[in-house]
């Protein structure tokens, strides 16, 4: 974090401040003089040596009982709800308005730093990870860990912004009209990238019309030197042209894209080679990431490096060198006895779900090697709201239309995808419904033999992440049918 006395943190998020005893302390007291020069952070064991504890109160948990534990871990300071004894502290009525306001004032002393915003329904963390590798070949880049991309995510994020960096990729989540607009006061972006608009969190927002409007506020939050990049792929996307003053960069396949792919070709793993091509030149891009659905994530982050100042050359080379970060999104293991394990299943939505069972069929039929046997593991896809019965079955017709040679569905809120797929002409004997993801492992266990690829994605809160980990980590599975 740039230093900061809580002097000019209680200024800037309108706090009381007290001392380690829980007394009223003035902005020229010694407790006002207190720097905070290490890492912000809400949780105790991540404190250091010069650290901010913010003490959330959250569902499960109040963060006011670890500040003994965060002041044992070097935390010299903390921001609270109430008066605490152990640490100077920040008092304040909202502690989440108040980082946010916090974070708001580390960016203000850092003019010099490029912030980037990144949304849409899907692929956001990916391409995050993507342009972080691709802009770190140039300077200092601070960008989340995970997806830590709302009220709590974006203001760390902010914080680990030191007097040396340069760029600040900032994920931003919504699950409603006005959340992106508030992040993006709290880091305001200079180039907005809205990458699709899909049926994520339909359930909650009340309808992709809705979804749009609230994707489209990263684009009305840029200023009028900014640049929005738009897929132009995604015509709903394409038309938030028109509610930007900034200059805009369309991306995609598209012709009229002005950063494009070409010549998409994917090889036996269903890693994507492609020709960049932009006005300034082209460049033969090859990436380490597993589906077709990466190179749009790659165009964008090139697009964003080109107005960073990046060349063309340096680029391409970056996006080839740069590798998964965040777990569980096509993450891909091979394993000794010849299986391959896909674990994509940090989250899904329909459209995450196409483009993870069309990189299964690429793996399953690579060009010029044997066919290999596909298995689609499919958990239950959450917050579709009206409409997630209609959205599983159409996932259980596209494994049909990718060639999935067996499909296991995991619990019964996935129901759906097994009468999707057999209304689709799967045979029954190629579907195995199966109640829970211990029964799923036990299934595959036996059946799996060398050569097999396995896809496993649901929702996070399925659980089927952790399934994919014990499979990818299984080495002695049998065949035991056809």
């Amino acid at each position: 974090m740039i230093p900061r006395t809580l002097a000019h943190l209680a200024r800037a998020t309108g706090a009381r401040l007290l001392d380690a005893a829980g007394a009223p302390a003035a902005l020229d007291s010694e407790a006002a003089a207190v720097v905070v020069d290490g890492p912000v952070v809400t949780d105790s064991r991540e404190c250091r040596p010069g650290s901010l504890y913010v003490a959330r109160i959250g569902e499960h948990a109040d963060g006011h009982a670890f500040i003994d534990a965060a002041v044992q871990s070097g935390a010299v300071a903390a921001l609270t709800s109430r008066p605490i004894i152990g640490v100077p502290h920040l008092v304040v009525d909202d502690v989440q308005t108040a980082f946010g306001a916090l974070a708001r004032a580390v960016l203000d002393a850092a003019p010099h730093v490029t912030v980037i915003g990144i949304t849409g329904s899907s692929g956001k963390t990916s391409t995050k990870d993507l342009l972080a590798q691709v802009l770190a070949t140039a300077g200092e880049t601070v960008a989340p860990v995970g997806s830590f991309n709302g009220e709590i995510g974006v203001p760390l994020t902010v914080c680990r912004v030191t007097p040396t960096t340069r760029f600040l990729v900032a994920e931003m989540g919504a699950r409603g009209i006005g959340h992106i607009a508030y992040l993006t006061r709290i880091a305001p972006p200079q180039i907005g990238v809205v990458l699709n608009v899909g049926s994520a969190h339909v359930g909650e927002f009340g309808g992709r019309d809705n979804i749009a409007r609230a994707k489209a506020e990263l684009v009305q939050a840029l200023p009028a030197d900014g640049v929005a990049v738009l897929n132009a792929d995604d015509p709903v996307v394409a038309a938030m042209a028109a509610h930007t003053q900034a200059r805009v960069v369309r991306v995609g396949e598209s012709p009229d894209a002005d950063v494009r792919a070409e010549e998409v070709m994917l090889d036996a793993s269903g890693r994507p080679t492609f020709v960049l091509v932009t006005s300034g030149g082209s460049a033969r891009v090859m990436l380490r990431l597993h589906g077709r659905h990466h190179v749009g994530n790659a165009l964008a982050a090139a697009a964003v490096a080109l107005e960073c100042g990046l060349s063309l050359t340096d680029i391409g080379t970056a996006l080839g060198e740069a590798g998964p970060v965040s777990r569980w999104r096509m993450e891909v293991t091979e394993r000794p006895d010849g299986v391959t394990v896909v674990n994509d299943a940090y989250n899904a939505n329909p459209d995450s779900m196409g483009a993870a069972l069309s990189a299964l069929h690429a793996m399953g039929q690579p060009e010029g090697r044997p066919e290999r046997r596909t298995w689609a593991v499919l958990g239950e896809m959450l917050e579709l709201g009206a409409d997630a019965q209609a959205e599983h079955e159409g996932v259980g017709a596209t494994v049909v239309a990718q060639d999935v040679d067996r499909l296991v569905v995991v619990g019964p809120g996935a129901a759906p995808i097994g009468d999707g797929a057999v209304a689709a002409g799967m045979p029954p004997t190629h579907l195995s419904r199966v109640p829970d993801t211990d029964t799923a492992y036990e299934l595959l266990s036996e059946n799996l033999r060398p050569g097999d690829v396995v896809l496993v994605k649901s929702s996070n809160a399925a659980g089927l992440r952790w399934l994919g980990d014990r499979v990818a980590e299984t080495v002695t599975g049998s065949e035991v049918g056809s």
